[in-house]
């Protein structure tokens, strides 16, 4: 893939010189798939020691240098350093002369659009948000991973082509999402998978409390099961005492969680009240049998955790 001078994508079968900022768990892992199409991962950043591992281990051809170095050397950069991060990078490495013209300059962050790239577009680079929506571990699985995963890609529509070939080279399938609804795209993506761990995690904890000897192994089945039901069935999938209106089972998790999991009762309470709602909206608990519930749900909050 180039681009001629007046940035249009061409169809040629060159290769892209790559430089990734930084080798963390996403960096990695994304430079490895660029390597793994064809392209030259030519240098890095890696500070800490995992990093520096890390690229040893995924993009083991690319030289270790600063970050001024790798965008001056990089055809393609990478920029795989946390959300915060990226505008003053780019406005950095933008006024010391290390960007330029031609450039494909991309950013891995779901929060932020294109417009983050704003100091190198200034300059004539092809700028472009492609963020995967898949948790990283750091570890070789996660190159596989790829495969399949949807790109969230926001970018001008000139340089979609190239932003959509380079998604479909890691393996990956481009998804457009326009740069005023990248924070919610992202906000779904976490409210949904880190949420979903911390959810997890209290409840292996809560099942732990009760004397059960292998927690995960219990609940593993029926989270699979929840999962795949909501995923395919959406609000027809919720069951539960929420789901029934079943007001005393409800008061008797709480006062259980009040005495043996006291953190966990307002997250408890956030939950079944917004379950509540959808099983109310989609016609799956009548207004009538919701009362008592929401009432019950209502007192706990104003009582706190007395």
């Amino acid at each position: 893939m180039a681009m001629t001078p007046d940035h249009r994508p061409t169809r040629d079968a060159s290769r892209l010189d790559v430089g990734v900022i930084s080798a963390g768990r996403v960096g990695s892992v994304l430079g490895a798939a660029l390597s793994t199409a064809g392209h030259r991962v030519i240098a890095t950043t890696a500070v800490s020691r995992a990093s520096r591992d890390r690229a040893a281990r995924f993009i083991p051809d690319a030289a270790i240098l600063p970050a001024d170095e790798v965008a001056h050397a990089a055809s393609l950069l990478l920029l795989a350093v946390p959300d915060d991060e990226i505008a003053d990078l780019v406005r950095g490495l933008a006024s010391g002369g290390h960007l330029r013209a031609g450039q494909l300059i991309a950013h891995v962050s779901g929060g932020h659009g294109a417009d983050v790239l704003a100091p190198a577009a200034e300059l004539g680079a092809a700028t472009m948000a492609i963020h995967p929506a898949m948790t990283f571990t750091g570890r070789p699985e996660d190159v596989d991973r790829l495969s399949g995963v949807t790109f969230a890609v926001t970018a001008a529509e000139e340089f979609r082509p190239i932003a959509a070939a380079l998604v479909i080279e890691m393996g990956g399938e481009p998804e457009f999402v326009d740069e005023a609804k990248r924070p919610l795209y992202h906000a779904a993506l976490c409210h949904g998978a880190n949420h979903l761990n911390t959810l997890i995690g209290d409840a292996i904890d809560q099942l732990a409390a009760a004397g059960v000897e292998n927690p995960q192994r219990m609940i593993a089945p029926l989270l699979s099961a929840a999962l795949d039901n909501a995923l395919r069935l959406g609000d027809a999938a919720l069951t539960g005492p929420v789901a029934r209106g079943d007001a005393g089972t409800v008061s008797a998790h709480l006062r259980a969680l009040r005495d043996d999991a006291p953190d966990t009762v307002a997250p408890y309470i956030a939950m079944a009240r917004r379950t509540a709602d959808r099983a109310i909206d989609s016609g799956r608990l009548p207004a009538d049998t919701a009362e008592p519930l929401l009432g019950a749900l209502a007192h706990r909050v104003r009582g706190g955790n007395r």
